[in-house]
């Protein structure tokens, strides 16, 4: 049942993919990510977070990021940089690229996928790789971005010992990746963008699945039988009048139980949750711009436009009415 929270948030924030490129590198080379701001306005304008990741199908190679030791990369591995932060992969570790080359980069945005790129010297290919990248909504509330770790890194090589295993899945996007790659068919932008999202998807199940026992946040509450539960009854009602009492008799706990293990969890107690949860669907309605003030405070549980506007204005830092006119690229100032 929890997985059907994660999708929910999947859902709300807008994980759009949108550009994706195909490398052949010849040692010695460097390929360093362009800026956030220059790619984040053609791929999804408006949004706030840039999610970048990295698909090595031939060949090793290595990724870096300031504060953080060089990781090695073989054919099969996906690396993914969830806050679209500056990083270098690489032919040996600790080599950047040239300054220039972020500008170039992020000019080929917009060109027909996938953009071709060779990069290096005259000599043997020594890594092949696909880099995709991908755009959401981290604002006003996207507790799945506020769990991840900068960069997640995960094998796609097939998993002889366990066919139908994780690993095999995920090298089965790796192998489609690579043939609409080779293949400009027809449709072939919207199946790189949709295998953009699937494999993004993938790579969090993977993640959550590696999660320490004791690990704290809201991807452990999803793996928790009781948060977890309460999660997905919250997602599935946002705009029903919730009590903590009904939450639990939900999923078997009683009330100060459910309360003190949803917030060790998740970080916040479930009511607080709840009216974050419904300023992300709030905010996601104002952005599309085609909904009414009233309509959106029905939606979303409350009685009047009033009561959603004093809501929305305390929990995001702005009234509704300019987050509709900044087209959602606004403050967060949330307030607890």
């Amino acid at each position: 049942m929890a997985a059907d929270a994660l999708s929910d948030v999947l859902k709300a924030v807008r994980l759009t993919g949108a550009t994706f490129f195909d490398i052949v590198a010849r040692a010695p080379w460097a390929a360093e990510s362009a800026p956030r701001e220059l790619l984040l306005p053609k791929i999804l304008p408006g949004a706030s977070n840039l999610i970048a990741y990295h698909v090595i199908t031939e060949g090793s190679c290595y990724a870096s990021m300031d504060g953080v030791e060089s990781m090695a990369l073989e054919a099969g591995d996906v690396i993914v940089f969830t806050r679209g932060d500056l990083h270098v992969l690489s032919s040996s570790p600790g080599m950047r690229a040239d300054p220039e080359a972020d500008d170039s980069l992020a000019a080929l945005v917009g060109r027909r996928l996938p953009i071709r790129l060779d990069i290096g010297n005259e000599g043997p290919v020594s890594a092949k790789f696909v880099c995709g990248f991908l755009a959401c909504d981290a604002q006003p509330f996207n507790p799945l971005l506020d769990n991840l770790p900068p960069i997640i890194r995960v094998s796609g090589r097939p998993n002889r010992d366990e066919p139908g295993s994780d690993a095999d899945w995920l090298a089965q996007f790796v192998r489609l990746a690579i043939a609409e790659s080779g293949d400009k068919r027809a449709g072939g932008e919207s199946v790189l963008a949709r295998l953009s999202e699937l494999m993004f998807i993938e790579v969090v199940r993977r993640h959550l699945a590696s999660l320490a026992p004791a690990q704290a946040g809201w991807l452990a509450g999803l793996r928790d039988p009781f948060v977890g539960k309460a999660l997905t009854l919250l997602h599935a009602r946002p705009a029903h009048d919730w009590t903590i009492e009904e939450l639990g008799r939900g999923v078997g706990l009683s009330r100060s139980v459910l309360a003190e293990r949803f917030a060790d969890l998740v970080g916040v107690p479930p009511m607080l949750y709840l009216a974050k949860w419904r300023m992300q669907i709030a905010a996601g309605m104002l952005s599309a711009g085609n909904a009414t003030m009233a309509a959106i405070a029905a939606e979303i549980g409350y009685g009047s436009e009033a009561a959603f506007s004093r809501a929305f204005k305390k929990l995001v830092g702005q009234p509704p009415s300019a987050w509709r006119r900044r087209g959602g690229d606004g403050p967060s100032g949330a307030s607890n």
